[in-house]
C-alpha cells in the first residue's frame, strides 16, 4: 500500500527543511582609497573592521535586531586573519560568514573575504556572552538555535 503525503503535510516538512538548512550569511563591501596604503593594496587592518561590520549585520539581520541588549554583552574574546592575497581600492569585496564550535556560552565565527571570486583571505572570531556585570553565562536557547542555522 502506497502512502501518499497531503500537500499541508509537504508544506510543513518544507518549511521544518527550510529552518534546520544550514546557511551562509553574505554581506558585500566596497574597498576605497581610504581603506589603503601608500602601495595602494589595502591596510591589513581593515580587514579586522570587515569581520565587525559583517558580524554586526549578522547579529542584527539573523540572530536579534535589540543585539540582547537587555540580556547581556557580546564580547570577543579572539580575533585572527589570515591573508592570502592583495586588495586593491575599488574592488568589491564579499565576505561569507559561518559559526562554528558553538556551546553553552560562546561560539567561533568564520570570515572568508572573497575579490573577484578568488579567496583573499579568513578570518575568526571567538565570542563570548556575558551578563551586564561582564560575567560569561549561557546564550538564550533560542539564540542558540539561530546561531547554529549558520554552523558549518
Amino acid at each position: 500500500m502506497l502512502l501518499h503525503a497531503t500537500e499541508v503535510e509537504m508544506s510543513e516538512i518544507t518549511a521544518a527543511n527550510a529552518i534546520n538548512a544550514k546557511q551562509t550569511f553574505t554581506h558585500a563591501l566596497t574597498i576605497f582609497l581610504k581603506d589603503s596604503n601608500a602601495y595602494g593594496n589595502t591596510y591589513f587592518a581593515r580587514y579586522f573592521e570587515w569581520q565587525g561590520i559583517c558580524r554586526e549585520k549578522w547579529f542584527f539581520d539573523c540572530i536579534s535586531r535589540d543585539m540582547l541588549q537587555s540580556e547581556g554583552v557580546f564580547i570577543t574574546k579572539r580575533a585572527e586573519q589570515d591573508y592570502l592575497q592583495e586588495t586593491f581600492p575599488f574592488q568589491e569585496i564579499h565576505c561569507e560568514l559561518n559559526a562554528f564550535d558553538v556551546r553553552k556560552c560562546s561560539f567561533w565565527l568564520e570570515f572568508r573575504f572573497y575579490a573577484n571570486g578568488k579567496p583573499v583571505s579568513v578570518g575568526r572570531q571567538q565570542i563570548v556572552f556575558a551578563n551586564h556585570a561582564k560575567q560569561i553565562t549561557a546564550l538564550p536557547e533560542l539564540v542558540i538555535a539561530r546561531i547554529k542555522r549558520y554552523a558549518k
